[in-house]
């Protein structure tokens, strides 16, 4: 009976959590209020802006052009879909699921990922296992996101993610002897993730469906 509750708490413990990071407005939260130059309080929702030839802001955070169309899409079938709120939430859990992975911790990365970016990762995780390697890595910063293009397929949303960060990476031995990499130096890496959400799921989350690094 202990075991049920204690993995119950767990359950909820990380389904607050997840929807914290990729959820979406219920209407009933705080909304931020921008306060102006000129002293006015502007309490509208935050803009979807229109495409042009620059990347857009959005109360800070930023889309590519070639997203708008898609964005637009996907808040019209989903008025509750926060554009800001996804990408601040798409960074927490850019650096929940490396975490995770780098611990090897496949219970967490279940909750965060899909099937098939699953079993990928599963399959990483064993063949270091395999090796004997443990990793130390650490997330120093994410110097940009970005969202790269979004699209709606019937009810189904995706939204690509470009992270630029710097990773101190370092890969050890079973005696901790350091075999490769260093934790003086963080290395920049960028890699597009693309996040997926059925609108009529009563699941609020998105999950991670692709990963790929970019040049």
């Amino acid at each position: 009976m202990l075991t049920i509750v204690i993995m119950a708490m767990i359950a909820l413990f990380v389904g607050l959590r997840l929807y914290s990071v990729l959820g979406e407005r219920t209407g009933h939260e705080q909304q931020p209020i921008a306060r102006p130059a000129d002293g006015r309080i502007d309490v509208r929702p935050p803009p979807v802006a229109e495409a042009s030839g620059e990347s857009e802001t959005v109360r800070g955070n930023v889309f590519e052009p070639a997203a708008a169309n898609g964005i637009k899409a996907i808040i019209a079938a989903d008025p509750g879909f926060d554009v800001a709120r996804f990408l601040e939430g798409a960074q927490a859990a850019y650096r929940m699921v490396l975490e995770a992975f780098w611990r090897g911790d496949e219970a967490e990365l279940a909750e965060l990922v899909d099937s098939d970016v699953r079993e990928a990762f599963a399959l990483a995780i064993a063949e270091r296992t395999t090796a004997g390697h443990v990793l130390d890595n650490r997330l120093v910063a994410i110097e940009n996101a970005v969202i790269e293009s979004a699209s709606l397929d019937g009810r189904t949303a995706t939204i690509a993610v470009r992270f630029d960060a710097d990773i101190a990476a370092v890969t050890k031995d079973g005696e901790g002897t350091v075999v490769a990499g260093t934790m003086s130096d963080a290395v920049q890496t960028h890699d597009v993730w693309t996040f997926g959400r059925h609108l009529d799921a009563t699941d609020p989350n998105w999950l991670l469906i692709e990963t790929d690094d970019v040049a």
